[in-house]
């Protein structure tokens, strides 16, 4: 019997800005820079990236440059990015850090 496989490409299962945030949201409780980095490439992608370079301003090259692997993109890029694809950032409370007096 033969096996047949496709590859998965998770950015078709970006169909809307509620998908992406929640996948953003689940990526940035992980603490892991790369992979919050990984999952803006994959929403992007899921957008599109002329698109989102155009939304934010930045020249695509310079996105995929930003969004590539091993890169390290000013925050800026960061927030640029995140408002080009819908998205906004906001902050609550870790569970596990004890509150500041």
């Amino acid at each position: 019997m033969v096996v047949r496989t496709t590859l998965f490409d998770p950015a078709a299962e970006i169909t809307d800005t509620d998908s992406a945030a929640i996948l953003l949201a689940d990526a940035l409780e992980t603490g892991d820079a790369g992979y919050v980095q990984h999952v803006l490439g994959i929403i992007a992608r899921a957008k599109g990236m002329t698109d989102v370079a155009a939304t934010s301003g930045l020249g695509r090259e310079s996105l995929y440059k930003a969004l590539k692997e091993d890169a390290s993109p000013k925050f800026e890029t960061v927030l640029k990015v995140i408002a080009a694809l819908g998205l906004q950032l906001s902050a609550t409370k870790a569970q596990s850090q004890p509150e500041a007096a």
